[in-house]
């Protein structure tokens, strides 16, 4: 429900502060006294489409702001959620600033937010209905959806189950689909796979084998060098006639005879005898090399080709080791998920058969629910427009099979009206009678309110082009909404009016060159001169003051009668 509204600088609307009730509130005043612009200050915080048009001249923005209330079961409430902009209340605050230069910002909840977001939450809040513009109704996309709503909770389980099992076919037949499409190249990626994995395993490969090869190849092939070098050394050593070890032994012993005469003696003794057996262990440990040494020449070819091979992967999958190995492992995971889809894909059209078939039975069943709904609803619209003098009219329900069910069934659904005997049922859509309309659309939006969810009905003039009987019968049906949902109505009817629970005149003034629209509560007393303005025109007679009694007395006894059967 709409609380507050709070407008500054919008069209030729300086600043204005309105308070709203539950029920019918009726706009009410000449012709121009920027009753709609209200309508489309709503509209913009809803989340319509914005225009520096809409600026006050000589302002830099206007700023329009709304304070509703939203239950927490509300889809309002769900909304919010959705993109965690939730109150700690009930409460919802819906601002937007445009700018003269075109820049728009909107909040929700004191949050920023796109216009986009602003619009799908704006949507749950405010339905808008004006002489040629009336949202749902008009739109034949959205009749299935309306049907299934006022079908109830039998016919919302059923589509919601239809759904469920749709989505898990679709999902089935993508993948069939996918697979279908790209046989080839399936198979062919199978096959590279396949000897991408072979090839890794088949190398055996160990993360630090390259350079253990790459050492071991520089042996081999330095073996000559290295043997020569190992021998040379060994026969210095070993030397009979000037062996460095025993030259060494000699030296240490004679220092030892001194050591204990001298610190300096002993500590000369200690270097040459760490020497001497230091250089005893090189001679040992060159023994065992010189034996140990052997030629194979063909150890360095199976090098020189494990090495080639090395390179050749690297070449391929990585330039590493370790990066052909890790390469290796996720091809090899691949491999596997490819080959378990193959497994099943035999499986898998059978699957998505079963369920299209499935999915038949469970569209002609949710058919034959819809048609028993749509008689429903028939009957219930006929005894809507019988009350609002147009019992010849015929609405139907038609439906148009689809060559394969779909995501919402296998129907096709459109409103279409009858308004004369003799002439051909046309779509809802295309009805051109603004009074016709009217009254339909009120029948339509009695039926609907509850099920529609919003919290606010705004009602732009659409009891234009009817008078009389007519015009009370609008007004009684306007009235009826307002007893489920918050309705503001803009009307040039005192029938209308007067069935209002609340009033406000809007009126337009011109001070100091500049144009200003004023929004005034009226008093019981100013209620009945306004009807009495609305009735007689210019010129208010005692007489129009007496209808105007009469309307609000008449009014009065309606909306008893109302609520009592409600």
């Amino acid at each position: 429900m709409l609380q507050e509204l709070v407008i500054h600088d919008f069209a030729i609307i300086d600043q204005l502060e309105l308070s709203f009730a539950s029920g019918m509130t009726a706009l009410t005043g000449e012709t121009g006294a920027g009753k709609s612009i209200i309508i489309d200050a709503v509209g913009l915080l809803a989340g319509g489409r914005g225009s520096a048009d809409f600026v006050r001249t000589g302002a830099a923005k206007a700023t329009l702001e709304g304070l509703f209330t939203a239950p927490a079961d509300s889809a309002t409430a769900a909304v919010l959620a959705t993109y965690g902009l939730t109150s700690d209340d009930d409460t919802v605050l819906l601002q937007r600033d445009i700018y003269a230069s075109g820049r728009n910002l909107c909040r929700v909840n004191g949050r920023l937010v796109n216009t986009a977001t602003l619009r799908e939450v704006g949507e749950t809040l405010v339905d808008i209905h004006g002489q040629n513009e009336h949202q749902q109704l008009m739109h034949p996309e959205t009749h299935l959806g309306l049907l299934d709503q006022f079908g109830g909770p039998s016919l919302a389980k059923r589509v919601a189950q239809y759904r469920q099992d749709y989505a898990a076919y679709e999902k089935a037949a993508a993948a069939l689909r996918k697979k279908q499409a790209n046989e080839q190249e399936w198979a062919q990626r199978l096959d590279m796979l396949q000897f991408q994995v072979a090839e890794i395993a088949d190398a055996k490969l160990q993360p630090d084998e390259e350079d253990q090869l790459i050492a071991e190849r520089d042996r081999l092939a330095n073996f000559q060098r290295i043997s020569d070098a190992l021998n040379q050394s060994y026969a210095v050593l070993t030397d009979d006639a000037a062996s460095p070890v025993d030259a060494l032994g000699t030296v240490m012993s004679s220092l030892q005879g001194v050591a204990d005469y001298d610190p300096a003696y002993a500590a000369l003794a200690e270097q040459v005898a760490g020497a001497y057996y230091a250089l005893q262990d090189v001679q040992s440990d060159l023994s065992h090399q010189v034996a140990a040494l052997e030629f194979d020449e063909g150890r360095l070819d199976e090098v020189e080709s494990r090495l080639e091979l090395l390179t050749q992967l690297k070449r391929k999958y990585g330039d590493s080791v370790a990066a052909v190995i890790a390469y290796g492992e996720k091809a090899a995971r691949e491999l596997a998920d490819m080959q378990a889809t193959e497994a099943g894909a035999s499986g898998l059209e059978a699957s998505v058969a079963q369920q299209a078939a499935a999915l038949t039975k469970e569209a002609a069943a949710l058919t034959k629910a819809r048609r028993a709904a749509a008689t429903t609803l028939t009957k219930a619209i006929h005894a809507q427009l019988a009350a609002l003098y147009m019992a010849k009219t015929v609405f139907t329900v038609r439906f148009t099979a689809k060559h394969d069910f779909g995501p919402d069934g296998a129907d096709t659904v459109e409103f279409y009206i009858q308004t004369n005997p003799g002439e051909a049922a046309k779509p809802l859509a295309k009805i051109a009678s603004g009074g016709e309309l009217s009254r339909l659309m009120l029948a339509l939006k009695t039926i609907f309110a509850k099920s529609a969810g919003v919290t606010s009905i705004i009602f732009d003039e659409v009891d234009t082009g009817v008078s009389g009987r007519v015009a009370q019968a609008i007004a009684t049906k306007i009235s009826t909404i307002a007893l489920s949902e918050q309705v503001l109505c803009i009307t040039h009817l005192p029938q209308v009016a007067a069935m209002s629970d609340h009033e406000y005149l809007i009126a337009k003034t011109v001070s100091h060159g500049r144009t200003r629209t004023t929004v005034t509560p009226l008093s019981a007393t100013e209620r009945v001169a306004e009807l009495a303005r609305m009735t007689a025109g210019e010129t208010i007679t005692d007489l129009a003051k007496q209808h105007a009694q009469e309307l609000l007395a008449q009014a009065d006894t309606i909306k008893a009668k109302l609520r009592a059967g409600h």
